[in-house]
């Protein structure tokens, strides 16, 4: 070994961070593996580390014996007298010194991949303890290099992944940009501890505002829970432990100083703040802001509440694409249904109407019924005569009584509602067949029509043959005058003559 073995283990342990004690246990560790490598695996070897000299020193164990069967692993008792100690006794354990310059270089390679190797495991192990903790915190680093749609942020000690999927989408970063992001997760990989990053998590704008305002970090201002569609928009609950300080004004800040530095390290992401109340159909409302909500039917057991505004505020509470009242339901942790008032009249009357046509339900018991969830004659004939007693008070007798009627009811209903889609299928079916029907006469018309064309056309020919008589008389007429006066000039002629 080199003799400045002890500068070398202190300045690894300085750079790493790794204690000293696990470092000398991996280099003796590789000692006893390169000495095996060595002389033979069956060899039992020990290492022992010597700071005065800065050398680990080898070590051959072997037992004393009086007849030795297995020189390898015994030593006979006269030579470890006169050799090693005059005091030995049978069946104790002697080391003997080995001169580790005796190593060949295939041992003393592997020797130092298991060292190396150890650090590299320490280290991993080292950084892993170090951020398991640190889950849920906010980071900075600096992006480092892109694999396929991931970033790679480098931390400092180690490096992180921001998959594509934890990535706002409107955000784009270059080699080399500072990052600020969420740790979502931390686990130990075989390829060493894996940091998960996020900057779309909630968490996310729960930390930012930590930062941002002393009353969240110092206890006052209570975060109840948040909601963010990446990049769009995103919605925060708070509380105030003392009276005296409101929660959301604290957030906002002095001219909305603080709200403001939360939205620009989210890259313009607007931001609602909500206060946070324990009466939930309030907190709902609250959370629906801007819009006003007139009305709200509540179901615990769904967990649901219907939400009824004014008509001209319906595109308000529901927001670009359903974006408003689905982060409201992220939100508060109910499911929510945003109605218009008019659309909510319309279902009340329908709804009373279908209840009054069953017998024996007056006016009054239709609307104890609609005000106890029962929006149709069919929900009302799937309930118990318990439930029906519990909320109008008459007797079990009578409700199961107004049950068969509302079951026969929705019965005669269904065979009314089948009757009149048969008979508006076979209206439209007769409606097909009598289009049907004058299509064909009509096609039948048009080839009538095609003698009377082949007549006309017959005439035309007669016609033209007519003509062409017509005309070759004529020339025969004008031929005719022509050659009797050549006969009257011959013979005027010959007159002369004579």
């Amino acid at each position: 070994m080199q003799q400045d073995l002890v500068r070398v283990i202190e300045q690894v342990t300085k750079e790493k961070g790794i204690d000293k004690e696990i470092l000398v246990e991996a280099i003796e560790s590789a000692m006893v593996s390169a000495a095996k490598k060595t002389f033979g695996a069956e060899r039992t070897f020990e290492a022992q580390y010597n700071p005065d000299i800065g050398e680990v020193e080898i070590f051959e164990a072997k037992v004393v014996v009086d007849d030795v069967a297995d020189p390898d692993l015994e030593i006979d008792l006269d030579e470890a007298r006169e050799t090693l100690d005059p005091d030995v006794e049978l069946g104790d354990e002697l080391l003997m010194k080995i001169d580790a310059t005796v190593f060949g270089r295939i041992a003393a390679q592997a020797a130092k991949q298991n060292i190396v190797q150890r650090v590299r495991d320490v280290e991993r192990e080292i950084i892993f303890n170090e951020f398991k903790d640190r889950q849920g915190e906010l980071v900075h680093g600096i992006v480092q290099r892109f694999e396929k749609n991931n970033i790679i942020v480098n931390l400092g000690r180690t490096n992180a992944i921001l998959p594509e999927k934890e990535q706002v989408p409107r955000e784009r970063y270059r080699q080399g940009d500072r990052i600020r992001a969420y740790i979502v997760s931390v686990e130990m990989t075989s390829r060493g501890p894996q940091i998960v990053l996020s900057r779309t998590h909630p968490g996310m704008l729960i930390k930012l505002f930590e930062q941002e305002v002393p009353e969240i970090y110092e206890g006052i201002v209570e975060v109840k829970g948040a909601a963010r569609e990446p990049g769009g928009r995103a919605k925060i609950a708070v509380t105030s432990n003392d009276p005296d300080v409101d929660p959301v004004g604290a957030c906002v800040g002095m001219k909305g100083t603080r709200v403001q530095s939360v939205v620009q390290e989210l890259r313009g992401e607007k931001i609602d703040i909500v206060h946070w109340i324990p009466e939930q159909a309030e907190y709902v409302c609250r959370a629906l802001a801007p819009a006003k909500v007139t009305k709200i039917l509540l179901d615990e057991d769904a967990h649901s509440m219907e939400v009824i505004v004014p008509d001209e505020q319906l595109s308000l509470a529901i927001g670009r694409k359903g974006q408003n009242v689905r982060l409201a339901s992220r939100l508060t942790g109910w499911g929510i249904d945003a109605r218009s008032e008019s659309e909510a009249d319309e279902e009340s009357r329908l709804a009373r109407q279908s209840l009054s046509a069953i017998p024996g339900v007056s006016e009054v018991m239709a609307e104890l019924l609609y005000q106890s969830g029962f929006k149709s004659a069919e929900d009302l004939s799937e309930a118990e005569p318990a439930t029906i007693n519990e909320i109008t008070g008459i007797e079990l007798e009578k409700a199961s009584v107004i049950l068969e009627a509302a079951a026969q009811h929705v019965e005669e209903e269904r065979e009314r509602a089948a009757r009149e889609a048969e008979e508006a299928a076979r209206a439209e079916e007769e409606a097909a067949e009598a289009g049907g029907a004058e299509e064909t006469v009509g096609e039948s018309d048009e080839t009538e029509g095609d003698p009377v064309d082949t007549a006309g056309e017959t005439t035309a020919a007669e016609g033209e043959s007519l003509e062409t008589a017509e005309e070759a008389a004529a020339t025969e007429a004008v031929e005719e005058p022509a050659a009797a006066s050549d006969e009257e000039e011959a013979e005027s002629s010959s007159r002369q003559g004579a």
